[in-house]
């Protein structure tokens, strides 16, 4: 369907500025069933912009704008993926607040029918400035995972920065798996972050080459499949996930964690299809519900008319540096009124550039995802305000 012009303003582009026409937005529907396919959105935290604490070293969170944020997604059909690195975890959000922040979602899911919530476990309450035991780091695992379980919650068992620094080899890390696996009350989500996000995971399951660590990891998915729901891998590689897809253990999920790749990745091929446990459905939340509405009726066709737009958004929201995907994340809740400001937890809206906010304007107004283009508007103005473009 062509959409209309409705507003201009001026962009920077380069060196210069040139006039940009905003279009009015795509109409997406709500899902009126369940999905066809899992899907998690991993949600991000809304910063208090009023309170003392210095942002660099202490998280300040607006926790009925965060929980709102949840009942957004809830709202679209998403299941939220609590507390992951799109939360910024261990990047300004410590266990002390993603705690706080895990029992606030699971009390806010009593009360929204059909909610649900995963909430990631680690280690990152560990010193980062030392090196620990493979003991200490089992320890903190159990930790942070019988907190979640006494709360009631689901675990995705993410990965171990303290693991990564102190594993000696394969069998470290199998040590470590074999022995959360076996303690857990329910089914876990396995997340292997690759480096790209965080670079202090590089070699994650003692092997940099991706296809041998793949190996490592599927032989401890195969030894304690009764305790793994799924495996979420982000590693931007279709190729990958489709060969690790292929291999896992009959009743083990593939929940792609592919930002660059996931359109075609979910909607899968004849030999299988990935679950989804996404930072980018935070920003994409209306048109990816309605591309997977779509996909529940077996119009892919309609699937990839509507999500196919969103994929250049999110390739440019994950760019490289890609750890700092969590700033364009936010400044899409800001631009579409879901927050009250570009503020964020470790003083992160910094961490991208002008032009790229401006560019990631211009994407989600092809996408159809400027859902009050007027706002949109004045917002992104007021950014260009504070960069001295009048």
């Amino acid at each position: 369907m062509k959409r209309d012009t409705i507003l201009t303003l001026k962009l920077p582009r380069g060196n210069g500025l040139e006039d940009y026409a905003v279009r009015e937005p795509e109409r997406f529907e709500k899902p009126t069933q369940p999905f066809t396919r899992i899907a998690l959105a991993a949600a991000h935290v809304v910063a208090d912009p009023l309170s003392a604490k210095e942002p660099w070293l202490e998280a300040a969170i607006d926790w009925d704008a965060t929980v709102a944020y949840r009942q957004h997604l809830w709202s679209w059909g998403f299941g939220v993926a609590e507390a992951m690195d799109t939360a910024q975890r261990g990047m300004g959000l410590d266990w002390s607040n993603s705690l706080e922040l895990i029992g606030r979602t699971l009390d806010a899911a009593q009360d929204f029918k059909g909610a649900e919530v995963a909430s990631g476990a680690g280690t990152d309450h560990l010193p980062q400035s030392e090196k620990h035991s493979i003991e200490i780091i089992l320890a903190a695992y159990e930790e942070q995972c019988s907190a979640i379980e006494k709360l009631g919650g689901r675990i995705i068992l993410m990965a171990s920065r303290a693991l990564a620094a102190c594993a000696r080899s394969p069998d470290d890390y199998a040590r470590v798996y074999d022995r959360i696996l076996g303690q857990v009350k329910a089914p876990v989500i396995i997340h292997w972050l690759g480096e790209m996000f965080d670079p202090a995971l590089e070699g994650y399951w003692g092997r940099k080459d991706h296809h041998a660590a793949m190996q490592v990891c599927l032989d401890v998915l195969a030894r304690n499949s009764s305790k793994v729901d799924g495996i979420k891998i982000s590693l931007l590689d279709k190729d990958k996930e489709i060969a690790m897809r292929r291999k896992l253990p009959r009743g083990v999920r593939m929940y792609t964690g592919d930002d660059f790749n996931f359109a075609e990745l979910i909607e899968g091929d004849a030999a299988g299809h990935s679950d989804a446990l996404l930072g980018i459905f935070d920003a994409i939340a209306p048109a990816a519900s309605q591309a997977l509405s779509y996909l529940s009726e077996n119009q892919t066709q309609k699937y990839h008319g509507v999500l196919s737009p969103t994929v250049p958004l999110s390739r440019h929201i994950f760019r490289a540096p890609t750890r700092f995907y969590k700033t364009g994340v936010v400044f899409m809740a800001w631009l579409n009124g879901h927050q009250e400001h570009f503020a964020m937890v470790g003083g992160q809206q910094s961490a991208r550039n002008l032009l790229h906010f401006a560019e990631l304007f211009r994407l989600a107004d092809a996408a159809g995802l400027l859902a009050d283009p007027a706002l949109a508007c004045r917002r992104m103005k007021q950014l260009l305000a504070v960069h001295g473009i009048a």
